[in-house]
């Protein structure tokens, strides 16, 4: 519409305007007309001069400025402007069509209509493809089909709209290459725009300005639904240990249901495993849910977290998510030093011992030199007391440090359980009492200086304190501090628990590090109960109380009561979330489509955690079917302990990859993870026309960006874009209706407002 009105004020469309060049057609004629006008305008100028001194000066000045401008208009004509051009050549041209064969194609939210209707009434041969016909009176057209791949097009009528991939990169790539050495006019790309490739576009435009190549895109589709709620991201780990309660946040999002609540459930292959109701956000925004549930069968588990369709929605298929999460069945092995024998050491003992994951394996002094230990592997794990290297030490996976003061450590222990956090990815929690923190010599030493709490350098031996332990707000949502099945629940809960003491005055956290549970104390100051920090690869926990077994063993606790338990089996099992293997294996996804390539890498460290480079690192791949291959992963040299390989994986289903790592014949781990190969769905996820990335393409090339609704002048956009075999072209533009009706329109006012002052 804008486009015709333009036309008709300017004789030509906008694009004609962007592509021409000013020039001036005068002749000797000319000047002469300007001589005439001139003196013509000095006439009036002293006739508006000699007007009668009884008409303000106002009046003189207006008649005398629409006088010059309607000769200044004149003048411009006579000059007669032109637009000089270059046009391309009939059939003289090429041309590329590049055409979405996606299954976002498929979305109805045009009039009614898929996307792809356009392309079927316009680009298929047929009485009404007025844009095909227009295009091959003046090019001649190659057809280019691009989703999962790009191909020739033999005809439109072809496309099947199935592809499970929109990668707009490699279809200008695959256009430019087949085409080069052809008189090429430009590349016209047909589309939504939903680019699900991860590459970036900038090479392949940058190849096409330097070749001068332009593109003309088409958008399809609306740039915003009307109706629709999609799961925007899910955030899960990769692994976790079998029984494990995982708090998972869903991002969503909508529009047109702002306020309404839905049921979002969680499958774990195909069986629920909770559904809990959710209020949806505001037009436009994102909210995050915090979802929980227990992963409790072990293996490679697909969960779905899924919104049922609701009426009117224009999207359906973005209304789910899938996540494939490893649930490893293994026990973990968790060493708790404990300096003297107290409570807290047989309760922490009692509460974790049912977990058939986890094997806390207890050391505790009993006399100078002489240790108890409990639930241990061996007869010698441990004989010598507390490890004394590197390898005994990072073979387990998280340390509690009881009541133990830094003195009974070596210089060189100390090292190692500050390195055992940050180079080995290990939990290292302590605990309080009369040898923890301050009062165990513990500031300035290395283990005080990974501590998420500032530990103060000077001793109370006298301070005692009772503390009733509330959560921050950051801890009433943690999945171990949140004590009951909402976050107002469990609030409530923590303020019927009984008092703790502590003898550790810890008011301080470090930057970077997470308070979630504190107390007041009797000089109404903050005290840390429980604080936590990312420490290089693994996580420091500061906990300076000395009997959480109180929550067990007060009155006022039920004999029912779990809430002891719980929060043990939580935190130990929140110490050793995350610590990495010797072998440590990833991919960049965890679904790809069958023939995609796949780059996996593994990580190998010795036992002193110590980055391999001479390992001998093999992959065993198993296929849904059962068939196996093995290669061998190559030292990425970029990275010290990297290796990497590729496969295709053709199959679609779960693939298993186990890799093995061999130094000197001696094996120094494993790792296993399993990869989903399917068809993917993002082409349904972010499905608005994403017109301001089809408008960068169109600019950074030189091209022009159009819609089904003036997609009519896309081929005279081509034709004058001055590329390939072109002619020059002049266009008057002094006959433009605009400077007609501008001319009339000053000729009328000056007879308006002589009328109106009295002067006609």
């Amino acid at each position: 519409m804008l486009d015709s009105i333009f036309r008709f004020f300017f004789k030509y469309p906008p694009l004609i305007f962007q592509q021409g060049d000013l020039a001036w057609g005068a002749s000797r004629p000319v000047m002469l007309a300007v001589m005439v006008a001139g003196a013509a305008a000095v006439a009036a100028l002293l006739t508006y001069r000699t007007t009668g001194a009884e008409h303000p000066r106002r009046d003189r000045v207006v008649l005398i400025g629409l006088r010059v401008a309607a000769l200044a208009l004149i003048l411009i004509c006579l000059f007669r402007p032109t637009l000089i051009l270059r046009a391309s050549v009939p059939q003289q041209n090429f041309v590329a069509v590049l055409v979405d064969n996606s299954r976002s194609m498929g979305i109805t939210d045009t009039d009614g209509q898929p996307r792809s209707t356009f392309i079927q009434e316009q680009l298929t041969s047929g009485p009404n493809a007025k844009l095909l016909d227009a295009l091959s009176q003046r090019f001649v057209l190659r057809f280019f089909s691009f989703g999962s791949s790009v191909d020739r097009l033999p005809a439109v009528a072809n496309l099947t709209y199935d592809g499970t991939a929109t990668r707009l990169g490699p279809a200008l790539e695959r256009a430019r290459d087949e085409l080069s050495g052809l008189p090429l006019a430009g590349l016209v790309m047909v589309t939504d725009g939903a680019d699900t490739s991860d590459a970036s576009l900038d090479a392949s435009l940058d190849s096409l300005k330097a070749r001068s190549i332009p593109v003309f895109t088409v958008g399809l589709g609306q740039e915003r639904f009307s109706r629709d709620i999609q799961v925007t991201r899910v955030e899960t780990p990769r692994a976790v240990l079998k029984g494990t309660a995982l708090v998972v946040d869903v991002m969503l999002s909508q529009t047109g249901y702002s306020g309404d609540q839905v049921a979002l459930t969680v499958e774990d292959d195909g069986r629920i495993v909770t559904t809990q109701n959710v209020t949806l956000p505001d037009d436009g925004e994102a909210a995050t849910v915090r979802v929980r549930f227990t992963a409790a069968d072990a293996g490679a588990r697909l969960f779905r977290f899924k919104i049922a369709p609701q009426e009117g929605e224009q999207v359906s298929q973005n209304n789910t998510r899938d996540a494939l999460i490893q649930v490893r069945d293994r026990k973990e092995k968790v060493l708790y030093f404990e300096g003297e024998p107290r409570f807290e050491m047989k309760f922490i003992r009692r509460a974790v011992e049912d977990d058939e994951n986890m094997q806390v394996v207890i050391l505790q002094r009993t006399a100078e030199n002489k240790y108890w230990r409990g639930d241990v592997t061996s007869p010698d794990e441990l004989i010598g007391g507390f490890p004394k290297t590197r390898e005994e030490l990072f073979a387990y996976r998280a340390v509690i440090l009881g009541s133990i003061e830094a003195a009974a450590f070596s210089p060189e222990q100390l090292r190692m359980l500050a390195d055992f956090a940050n180079k080995r990815g290990g939990g290292l929690l302590m605990l309080g009492g009369r040898r923890s923190f301050a009062e165990g010599g513990w500031g300035g030493t290395p283990v005080g200086d990974v501590l998420p709490v500032v530990i103060d350098g000077a001793r109370q031996p006298s301070y005692f304190e009772e503390l009733a332990a509330r959560p921050t707000r950051a801890g009433a949502a943690f999945p171990v501090t949140q004590l009951a099945e909402t976050e107002d629940a469990s609030t409530s809960k923590w303020s019927d628990m009984p008092q703790v003491s502590t003898v550790n005055p810890v008011h301080q956290v470090k930057p970077g590090a997470t308070t979630l549970l504190v107390a007041s104390d009797i000089r109404r100051q903050d005290q840390i109960v429980l604080a936590y920090q990312r420490y290089g690869r693994g996580k420091t926990i500061a906990m300076p109380i000395q009997d959480s077994w109180v929550w067990q063993m007060d009155p006022k606790i039920p004999v029912e009561d779990m809430t002891h338990e719980l929060f043990w089996r939580r935190m130990v099992r929140w110490l050793v979330d995350g610590v990495p293997d010797q072998v440590n294996l990833a991919t960049g996804q965890d679904r790809v489509e069958p023939g995609e390539t796949v780059l996996f890498t593994a990580e190998v460290l010795d036992g002193a955690y110590v980055e391999v480079n001479d390992a001998h690192v093999e992959a065993h791949l198993t296929s849904p079917s059962g068939k196996t291959t093995d290669t061998v992963m190559e030292w990425t040299v970029e990275q010290d302990g990297e290796y990497g390989a590729v496969f295709n994986p053709d199959e679609s289903g779960l693939y298993e990859i186990r890799v093995v790592a061999t130094r000197d014949q001696k094996e120094l781990g494993s790792s296993v993870m399993h990869l989903r190969v399917s068809a993917g769905d993002a082409e349904f996820y972010d499905a608005e026309m994403r017109a301001p990335l089809l408008k960068r393409i169109a600019e950074e090339t030189s091209g022009a960006f159009f819609t089904p609704a003036n997609a009519a002048s896309l081929p005279e956009a081509i034709s004058y874009s001055g590329r390939g075999v072109t002619v020059v072209e002049e266009r008057e533009l002094w006959d433009m209706p605009a400077l007609l009706m501008l001319l009339l329109a000053l000729m009328g006012g000056e007879w308006a407002y002589r009328r109106s002052r009295g002067l006609a």
